[in-house]
């Protein structure tokens, strides 16, 4: 696992996280939103949304995106701007998917399925949610 912090710019600082496909690195990301919280005085429901969304996220990279290869990584990179706003992208190497046609996890017939909830999850949570046209990066958006 490699964490990095560049302050580039006066208002905007970047963090990347590399993290191998294990479903265990997903206590590294929760140290890194503990530390964030501490660091940009994050409120607790802001720190409640970030920690799911991120998780949701990660945990997808590495199950359904690398298929938990451990010679594949995760990568997470933060933008921090202004002190006012952080911008997260989760990428996986894996192949992507078409998140147009998840199924509605509120569908009746979707109800009792014991997955399917992460994405609608992170949508209602981060202020914004952005995928790339591939299907295997996710940007999160929240103000802080």
């Amino acid at each position: 696992m490699t964490t990095n912090r560049v302050d580039i710019s006066d208002d905007t600082v970047l963090y990347t996280l590399q993290l191998p496909s294990r479903v265990d690195s997903i206590t590294t990301v929760e140290n890194f939103i503990d530390k964030l919280k501490e660091e940009y005085n994050l409120g607790d429901d802001t720190y409640a949304n970030m920690l799911t969304c991120l998780s949701e996220a990660t945990i997808n990279a590495i199950v359904h995106g690398n298929k938990q290869d451990e010679s594949k990584k995760v990568y997470i990179n933060l933008e921090v701007h202004n002190g006012k706003r952080m911008q997260f992208t989760v990428a996986d190497e894996g192949d992507g998917f078409d998140y147009n046609r998840l199924p509605d996890p509120t569908a009746p017939e979707n109800l009792e399925n014991l997955t399917g909830r992460g994405v609608f999850i992170i949508k209602h949570l981060a202020d914004q949610c952005i995928f790339n046209l591939k299907g295997n990066e996710i940007e999160l958006h929240f103000k802080i």
